[in-house]
């Protein structure tokens, strides 16, 4: 059964006259996450967390780029929240820095580190824009990784220690709690493949990272409704995959079913209804002693109730089971690695869809897709509402003569994902907002600066903030509460 508070089903309405592309309250914000933008690296008490560790060891990040000081969030955000007024956003998605709040992950919080958050909500909510909480978007405070990361189990305790912190400081003026940001990065690309923070490449850490990272948001979800008004409303965000078979064979079926067991279900099976999978624990049963790892109780804290799942999508996972039993993740769109972050299926092969444009990331743009994985979700979770927490695109932008930034593949792109999310609204799905990745350009992980997902350009020498024609397009669709005609 659904994991839902029964106070959020929808209740049956009298059906309008015609379809409404998007309902009346569909929210329409855009997304940063605190490494990417925030720098003010080692400011006002704030430790290093594996990003900053990662991100200064030699070889792991294009052009030895950090986060020091990315987009300077941290001392522009007044100008940045009065650039999202004049844009018209209806709701802003932050991350919080852990390790700027809780320094060690442990004990009380740094008042500094929090009047940080604090001076950030109240301008939001002066300019007329809700501000959106995630408490983790992949930066452990280091020590706490000093002490065995998310494959140790105490990570997960800690982590609920802070969210009650994070709930008590801004419950009275942050409405929309998420716990985590896609985990699966978290746990497999932080401790399987080794391309994200801490680096580590090793299988059953990976999975134990992720049933801790599970345990987090249960544990998390817990605290913030034991501090939070009753109004409040808690989520999680997963990067769900939208896995395809590259032929019908039973066996890139196989490859499916795989991919997505690992992908998607080890989140969604025990958050959403209180199991892992059993074809996901027999794929990954000679890596990881599972009876061991799940302690009495874990799936009842895992599957605490929420009010929203966030989604993130920005393109399909195409798969094939390989005639030699090889498999190649060089297609999987997460990064170039000898280390599989795909534990128990790693002779899955990966693979592009033919025939579409491509993105600077080298992912195909497929609208359908985000269409399909917003109808499966609704259709296995019924009564769950729904939001698009990211979606969009790396180009190479670039200023032109007259200073201004075009992106017109961006804007096609947004066209054709927010004509998804409409069909898929049509369709039934409860899809209760949007929010574009991202705000503006950032600090783009192993890729440093040199990929711009932004809406607005960002000059990293000058700081100076430019909007893309797809922000003014983006400005134009939140005003109408719906898509202009196309280009």
């Amino acid at each position: 059964m659904t994991a839902v508070r029964p106070d959020t089903v929808p209740q049956p309405a009298t059906a309008p006259a015609a379809p409404v592309p998007f309902p009346t309250g569909f929210v329409w914000g855009a997304a940063t996450a605190a490494y990417q933008v925030e720098g003010a690296a080692a400011e006002n008490g704030r430790t290093p967390s594996i990003w900053d560790t990662f991100s200064h060891t030699p070889g792991k990040v294009l052009n030895g780029d950090t986060g020091d000081v990315a987009a300077d969030h941290f001392h522009r955000y007044r100008d940045d929240v009065a650039l999202m007024k004049r844009l018209g956003l209806k709701a802003y998605r932050f991350s919080v820095s852990w390790s700027r709040v809780q320094p060690t992950g442990r004990g009380p919080a740094v008042e500094r580190g929090l009047d940080f958050y604090r001076a950030l909500v109240d301008e939001l909510l002066e300019a007329g824009i809700e501000p959106v909480a995630t408490l983790y978007h992949w930066d452990l405070p280091q020590e706490l990784e000093d002490a065995g990361g998310w494959p140790e189990r105490a990570t997960a305790e800690r982590f609920a220690e802070y969210a009650a912190i994070m709930a008590r400081a801004l419950g009275d003026r942050v409405g929309t709690w998420t716990t985590l940001n896609e985990p699966w990065c978290t746990a497999f690309l932080g401790y399987g493949s080794g391309v994200h923070a801490p680096g580590r490449t090793e299988p059953a850490a990976a999975l134990r990272a992720a049933h801790h990272l599970n345990l987090a948001h249960g544990r998390a979800t817990e605290a913030l409704r034991a501090n939070l008004p009753a109004a409040a409303r808690t989520s999680v965000t997963l990067n769900l995959h939208q896995v395809r078979p590259l032929t019908g064979s039973a066996a890139d079926a196989d490859a499916a079913r795989r991919i997505d067991a690992v992908g998607n279900r080890i989140f969604t099976g025990p958050m959403l209804k209180g199991a892992y999978p059993e074809d996901l624990l027999a794929d990954t049963e000679r890596i990881v002693n599972w009876p061991e790892l799940i302690h009495d109780g874990d799936l009842a804290a895992i599957a605490a109730p929420i009010d929203v799942l966030g989604i993130n999508y920005y393109t399909p996972t195409i798969v094939s089971t390989p005639a030699d039993g090889t498999g190649d993740t060089r297609n999987d769109g997460h990064g170039s690695s000898d280390h599989s972050p795909w534990p128990g299926s790693e002779h899955v092969a990966f693979h592009l869809a033919e025939g579409k444009p491509r993105t600077a990331m080298n992912w195909s743009v497929d609208p359908n897709g985000l269409h399909a994985l917003l109808m499966d979700v609704a259709r296995e979770n019924p009564g769950l509402p729904l939001m698009v927490t990211e979606n969009g695109a790396a180009f190479e932008d670039t200023v032109d003569a007259d200073g201004r930034v075009h992106d017109p593949e961006r804007i096609a792109y947004l066209h054709g994902h927010l004509a998804a999310v409409q069909r898929a609204i049509a369709d039934g799905a409860d899809v209760r907002g949007y929010f574009l990745w991202s705000l503006m350009d950032n600090f783009e992980w192993g890729y440093g600066y040199a990929k711009r997902f932004g809406a607005v350009h960002i000059d990293y020498a000058t700081q100076r903030r430019t909007p893309k024609s797809s922000a003014h397009w983006y400005s134009e669709v939140i005003a109408r509460h719906g898509l202009p005609p196309e280009a």
